[in-house]
């Protein structure tokens, strides 16, 4: 029997109309777009209206999807839903997800794993598919990042967007798919990078929303030296280990955190300005949203073809990170 190779084989997008410029951020807090631009690379964001919730922007991502290749959401058999703003602890986000799209026949779930959440949702999709008892798995990347980001704090409320990625994972018949996948995760993250309030540790409370636990919270010098250092390495590594170098890549889509992050794993791939994919300066950070809307706009941009060797990494809190190849299959 062959081993079955999980590939994306349909792929859509959304972000929400509203657009948040540094501009409008200089009238909020004291800050100013050369500051924004000169230290992150993000020229403005997407942010949800609010009645839109995390599911809402998936939906809107698969209707995208439907449009382009017409996926029939009843063929659907499973849905991995990477996000750290659910629409609520439960129902998951997938449940409410399979409702507005009409997956009837699909299970599914949510995963948590913050701005690696679409590399950790990738690799369980693809698991799922290699037993066999799976052909079409939805994984949506979808986060309202608005609703927990605090716009008194300049650290933090420049740097997230909101915005849905999505994508079909089915078996594929010919020398596509999804090469290898390597995770990672160090608990030293846990101290830097998270939200203090909300869970059982500390459920909401007068007092949790006063201190604004409620809210993303960063440290920003140790995220910044960590995602540098992991996400480099996690993809040289992964490019080393299968025999290519930066040349053999078509297209390299990192998480999109930060430019200089970015440009940092670039430059030590040896990696030409067209190599890269960079969306940051449109959308900021949307988290697990990141790749796959990165892909989603390479795609429109006619920068992927079938065939292309694509280096996929990300870092996220936890701290969490890895890397994905993958021949391109659409």
């Amino acid at each position: 029997m062959s081993k079955i190779v999980p590939t994306i084989t349909a792929i859509g997008k959304y972000v929400p109309e509203k657009i948040l410029t540094n501009k409008d951020l200089e009238k909020i807090v004291d800050t100013t777009d050369e500051w924004i631009t000169t230290r992150t690379g993000i020229k403005e964001r997407r942010i949800a209206t609010a009645d839109q919730a995390s599911s809402d922007l998936a939906a809107e991502a698969f209707k995208d999807m439907q449009a382009k290749f017409g996926v029939d959401p009843k063929s659907i058999d499973c849905i991995v839903v990477p996000t750290v703003t659910p629409d609520m602890f439960f129902p998951s986000t997938a449940a409410l997800i399979q409702k507005k799209i009409g997956a009837v026949n699909a299970w599914g779930f949510d995963l948590s794993a913050a701005c690696s959440g679409f590399l950790y949702a990738l690799e369980v999709a693809s698991n799922l598919l290699q037993t066999g008892k799976y052909k079409k798995i939805l994984v949506a990347g979808a986060e309202k990042m608005s609703s927990i980001t605090d716009y008194t704090d300049r650290n933090t409320c420049v740097l997230f967007g909101d915005g849905a990625g999505i994508v079909l994972i089915e078996p594929t018949t010919d020398d596509t798919g999804i090469i290898d996948i390597d995770l990672k995760m160090d608990s030293i993250g846990t101290e830097f990078l998270y939200m203090k309030a909300g869970g059982s540790a500390n459920p909401a409370s007068h007092e949790t929303v006063d201190k604004k636990w409620h809210y993303v919270y960063q440290d920003g010098r140790p995220v910044y030296k960590y995602a540098v250092s992991r996400m480099v390495q996690a993809g040289v590594d992964m490019v080393e280990k299968h025999h290519y170098t930066g040349q053999d890549l078509k297209l390299f889509v990192p998480h999109q955190a930060n430019q200089r992050i970015i440009e940092a794993c670039a430059n030590r791939l040896n990696l030409r300005d067209d190599q890269v994919l960079s969306n940051i300066h449109k959308y900021a950070n949307t988290t697990a949203a990141t790749i796959p809307l990165g892909l989603a706009d390479a795609l429109e941009e006619g920068r992927l073809k079938k065939g292309d060797l694509v280096l996929l990494t990300a870092f996220g809190g936890g701290f969490t990170w890895g890397a994905a190849l993958l021949r391109w299959s659409i």
